[in-house]
């Protein structure tokens, strides 16, 4: 088993990083969240009750963290990098970023990893490159889940690969029960045009996700709002919603992980969410030996 001190979560949502050392049997002493979204709180807290609760990273004094850290991992805000954002980049919100600098800089841990997506701006990648002293490598989730979910990944861990693709699609996360909960008609065309014309994006008029050989588009947090981009045909005329374990599923979350708070906040949760498939084949590089013989890096480059 590897053993670790100290892990330190920055905007840790729902502490999909236990997850991911759980499921590689990393052992770890103490485990510090900083988090402010009370259902994401009251989820971890559900599943790891030892988590230390640090509250908002912005308020917080690091030197009040123990002097060793051994993995430090986060992905802060994107809403502002994505394509689909304001463009406002590190001026937004995620400009929380330079909070995981600081960290870097301050507690100088032995590994990190920071997440974060595909950017509108190059230039915001090139910043966060140059600052972590590294090059993110870009995996799309769709190798080891039925989604798709391109994101970048900065980590100072040695030897990350792409992961091999395990030709999953919809119909391996589905569940086997029949929910009637999420089963809905639309017998005509009419009522199909109503349904585009009602949704803000607009149903695909070249049909629904085809279980047997389609993934889903990216989960996102805002999917609670619709989820006109999670139906399949269950059967001739009728269509079905996927429901929130198999969009844990979709991320790689255990069943029923988010099942303490309400529907619309699991849904927003997950979409919040990493990858844990993806997160858990990059961090399955580390062994105890790097560990053990690693030397806390200085970060003398950064633009703090």
């Amino acid at each position: 088993m590897i053993k670790l001190k100290n892990v330190v979560g920055a905007f840790d949502g729902m502490s999909c990083g236990q997850i991911i050392l759980n499921k590689l049997n990393i052992s770890y002493e103490n485990y510090f969240a900083f988090e402010i979204d009370e259902y994401a709180i009251n989820v971890t807290q559900d599943n790891y009750p030892n988590t230390k609760q640090l509250g908002d990273i912005t308020k917080f004094n690091f030197s009040d963290l123990p002097e060793q850290i051994d993995f430090l991992m986060g992905g802060s805000p994107c809403q502002t990098f994505s394509v689909a954002g304001d463009g406002s980049g590190f001026d937004g919100k995620s400009g929380l970023f330079w909070k995981f600098v600081e960290l870097l800089q301050q507690k100088k841990p032995k590994f990190f990893l920071f997440e974060n997506v595909v950017m509108k701006n190059k230039e915001w990648e090139n910043i966060i490159s140059w600052t972590l002293g590294v090059s993110p490598i870009k995996i799309n989730s769709k190798k080891v889940s039925a989604q798709n979910r391109p994101r970048l990944y900065w980590t100072n861990i040695p030897n990350v690969t792409q992961p091999t693709d395990r030709n999953i699609t919809l119909k391996d996360i589905l569940l086997d029960k029949d929910d009637k909960r999420l089963i809905f008609d639309i017998p005509t065309q009419k009522r199909l045009d109503y349904a585009i014309s009602r949704s803000k994006k607009g149903w695909s008029k070249k049909g629904f996700l085809n279980i047997n050989t389609e993934k889903t588009s990216c989960v996102l947090a805002t999917c609670y709002k619709t989820m006109k981009e999670f139906i399949y045909e269950y059967e001739p005329n009728k269509f079905r919603f996927l429901d929130c374990i198999e969009l844990e599923r979709l991320q790689g979350v255990p069943d029923g992980y988010t099942k303490c708070v309400s529907k619309s906040q699991r849904r927003k949760m997950i979409g919040n969410g990493w990858n844990i498939d993806t997160i858990e084949h990059i961090v399955s590089n580390l062994t105890q030996e790097l560990i053990d013989n690693a030397k806390a890096r200085n970060y003398e480059n950064s633009l703090w």
